[in-house]
């Protein structure tokens, strides 16, 4: 019988217990099923398979829980307290991964007679274990197991950095000149006459985007690019330099070498060949778009040398309102929260056929919904959207993980954590919102397999933001818009206005993809060859790939939060969208067929990882993925 979805107490309740009963009982029961396994009976493969997949379940639903709440609870003492309990979650999965005597009754089993889930997650576990290094001499086994737990600390301490380090700048409302009136509305002056505008996205992208004031824009980036700085610089510095010692114990050149094994590019020399051939195709679209700022920036300001991460997205819509009579504010009074909301689910229910059914249930903040989602009359799992920004809360946007679906046990949930305005969003937020729907949904619909490790976005990691970013598409979509973008009065968004948002969108396309490049390659030379100096290698990486002018004083790489959980595997973003914009392709030009939206459901989103990601997509495209998608994505002009 499947359980009851998660029972939250109410937000003034005691949820220090609810805290140590879930996670500290989940652990708890973890460790007793690990025992079992070592207690010297004699057991069948299939038996020792179910022992360690009730492990595997309990372990999961451990560090969700504690990881989730470490992000969104707004308690600092109990965020703090979750934190510490997935330092614990984290170690007990070290730990198991490197018990000898656990591994030597995992080696013990044979494969034969297994079905395909029994043997692929017989396989995965063993592999898991020659990862960890428990065949190496018991002093390295030692060292290994230090290593592992003081880079989950410090990944903890990296991320609790960022999340908790919100900057901000005071300003004079005067030079709030080009931001939206509702904006300015809902940042009064204080006693002694200035504004605070704070790093968070809901204050960050407007002004970037709208304000005039260049020295404003620029003190906001400037701040927001400092974020985690100094303190993430020396955590940083000693997370990589561990990672990379931990992959010379286990027998591997580097860092990225040893990650890219258990993902679909395969190696870390691939990493770096993606990153050349994509160096090559966005090395002129991106110097033809960012010409095209600089030039309108001149226009401005004849003494510009250069475009910043402070002027390009001002200077970008600029460009796109001049040359494609594209108004960004225009366009975002069509995008009111509560709209895009119903409109994101409604419109992923009808091309997946699911439904979502708002359901009241205690949860760890008032702002948070509760969804219950359906398919042909059957209950598939439950997912809670926690959208606005809130101090001490995660500060990105992501889809986090509550409970693994396993068939016939537990329904798969899992938790939306963004930071939109309550008011009107840009279009930037509603392809966000698809794309992190997107992960919400793969972690429902990949639910209920028969062993908690497949369960949801269990993947190759580098496949997980395809489907997500496939989602992006229906945001273009004019009469996917239509359905839900309206503005006031209630007038849906003109179609030749959407018309003109996918012309104005195919221009900043290069000097996007080769900002992603930048992070990518980040993200991949940090950990491939650590250096002394993380800000000089920053700078040489700017210099390389731009694609624009770093300000002065800025420390990206301690507010780069993707350094903690992907590593040196960020290339996984562009790596997706070319699987990405190939799945487009099966949806011809209706984006909306039910036929081809439940197939993709059944082909990509429901095995979970019960099969690999390359096998997934060409069972949905009757072929192997290819670049020709998107690179004609990348080189149409608009």
């Amino acid at each position: 019988m499947t359980a009851e979805p998660t029972r939250f107490p109410a937000p003034d309740a005691d949820w220090h217990a609810f805290l140590a009963g879930t996670v500290d009982g989940s652990l708890a029961a973890a460790r007793g099923h690990l025992a079992t396994l070592k207690d010297g009976t004699a057991r069948t493969t299939a038996q020792v398979l179910e022992l360690w997949g009730e492990g595997d379940l309990a372990l999961a639903r451990a560090s969700s829980v504690a990881h989730l709440l470490a992000e969104v609870h707004p308690d600092p003492d109990l965020r703090a307290a979750a934190e510490e309990r997935a330092q614990a979650a984290e170690d007990l999965d070290t730990e198991r991964g490197l018990d000898h005597a656990l591994w030597q009754v995992l080696a013990a089993t044979g494969a034969d007679g297994l079905d395909a889930d029994d043997a692929r997650l017989r396989e995965r576990v063993l592999r898991d274990f020659r990862r960890s290094g428990v065949d190496r001499p018991e002093d390295e086994r030692d060292r290994l197991r230090t290593l592992a737990q003081r880079c989950t600390e410090l990944g903890l301490e990296f991320a609790r950095n960022i999340r908790e380090g919100a900057r901000s700048i005071r300003v004079r409302p005067e030079q709030l000149v080009g931001l939206p009136d509702d904006f300015r509305a809902e940042h009064p002056a204080d006693g002694d006459g200035l504004v605070t505008l704070t790093t968070e996205y809901p204050d960050l992208l407007p002004v970037r985007t709208y304000a005039h004031d260049a020295g404003v824009r620029a003190a906001l980036t400037g701040e927001y690019l400092r974020i985690g700085w100094p303190q993430n610089a020396p955590v940083l510095a000693e997370l990589l330099r561990l990672r990379q010692e931990r992959a010379t114990l286990l027998g591997y050149p580097d860092w990225p070498t040893y990650d890219a094994e258990v993902k679909m590019i395969g190696s870390g020399e691939a990493i770096g060949e993606f990153v050349e051939r994509l160096d090559a195709l966005t090395a002129e679209p991106s110097r033809r778009d960012v010409d095209v700022l600089l030039t309108r920036f001149r226009a401005d300001d004849p003494q510009a040398a250069a475009v910043t991460p402070a002027d390009s997205l001002y200077y970008d819509q600029v460009v796109r309102r001049e040359q494609y009579d594209v108004d960004a504010q225009e366009v975002r009074t069509y995008f009111r929260y509560d709209a895009v909301r119903t409109g994101v689910l409604d419109t992923v229910a009808r091309l997946l056929d699911l439904t979502f059914t708002r359901v009241e249930a205690p949860t760890w903040h008032p702002d948070v919904e509760v969804y219950d989602v359906e398919s042909d009359g059957e209950r598939l799992g439950r997912v809670y959207l926690d959208m606005h920004p809130r101090p001490g809360k995660f500060n990105h946007a992501a889809q986090f993980p509550l409970v693994p679906g396993v068939a016939g046990r537990h329904l798969p949930e899992g938790v939306l954590v963004c930071n939109f305005s309550t008011g009107t969003l840009e279009h930037d937020d509603v392809l966000t919102f698809f794309h992190e729907i997107g992960h919400l949904v793969h972690e429902i619909v990949g639910g209920g397999q028969r062993w908690a490790r497949f369960a949801g976005v269990a993947t190759e990691w580098d496949f997980v933001e395809a489907p997500s970013q496939l989602l992006e598409e229906w945001a273009w979509d004019p009469d996917v818009l239509r359905s839900f973008a309206t503005d006031a009065d209630g007038t849906p968004v003109p179609a030749d206005l959407v018309a003109r948002m996918r012309a104005a969108d195919a221009f900043g396309r290069g000097a996007w993809t080769r900002r992603q490049l930048n992070f990518t390659a980040l993200s991949y030379g940090l950990h491939a060859a650590p250096p002394e100096d993380l800000d000089a290698y920053t700078a040489e990486i700017d210099d390389r790939f731009g694609p624009y002018a770093p300000l002065e004083d800025t420390h990206q790489s301690s507010g780069f939060g993707h350094l903690q959980e992907y590593g040196s595997a960020y290339y996984t973003y562009l790596w997706s969208l070319v699987i990405a914009k190939d799945l487009r392709t099966a949806f011809g030009d209706d984006l909306m067929d039910p036929e081809v939206g439940r197939r993709y459901r059944e082909a990509v989103l429901a095995p979970g990882g019960t099969a690999d990601a390359a096998d997934l997509v060409e069972r949905f495209l009757g072929r192997p993925t290819t670049f020709d998608a998107f690179e004609g994505w990348l080189t149409a002009r608009g």
